[in-house]
């Protein structure tokens, strides 16, 4: 096993890692709406799902893995009234489908509303790159190469 931190995405909260990669996972933490310096995102959900997800990519792509290597997602939100707009945000960068859960808590750390973690497979198979801040490079919609 190996511990994954990046500066590129927000330092844990916690006693915890950004990532554990193992020869076949990576096994992601969740991610708040945050910049790398652990500033939260303040705006509509679709901007902080962007952000988790800008999170999570970062992360993977330090472990050298990227957003279409995803295989299984999992999303907390405070208020399932936020889900279409998530979901809406979600599927233009995570375009493959894998599989995924969403859940509403009673709460998230730092009180935000979102927080997603996934499990993704090592490598950078389908030309993965990491995407610009902004931007964002989805997966093939035949998904990743196993």
């Amino acid at each position: 096993m190996v511990t994954v931190l990046t500066e590129n995405a927000m330092k844990p909260v916690g006693p915890y890692s950004q990532a554990i990669t193992t020869p076949h996972a990576i096994y992601c933490s969740g991610q708040l709406p945050a910049d790398a310096q652990g500033n939260l995102i303040e705006g509509t959900v679709a901007e902080k799902t962007r952000a988790c997800i800008n999170a999570l990519s970062a992360v993977l792509d330090s472990a050298g893995s990227g957003l279409n290597r995803i295989v299984k997602v999992q999303i907390f939100l405070t208020d399932m009234a936020d889900f279409p707009e998530m979901n809406e945000e979600y599927e233009k960068l995570i375009s493959h489908k894998p599989a995924r859960s969403c859940v509403a808590v009673k709460e998230l750390p730092k009180g935000v509303n979102i927080e997603i973690e996934c499990i993704a497979l090592p490598g950078k198979r389908d030309g993965c790159r990491r995407p610009k801040p902004d931007t964002f490079v989805s997966a093939p919609e035949n998904g990743p190469e196993i």
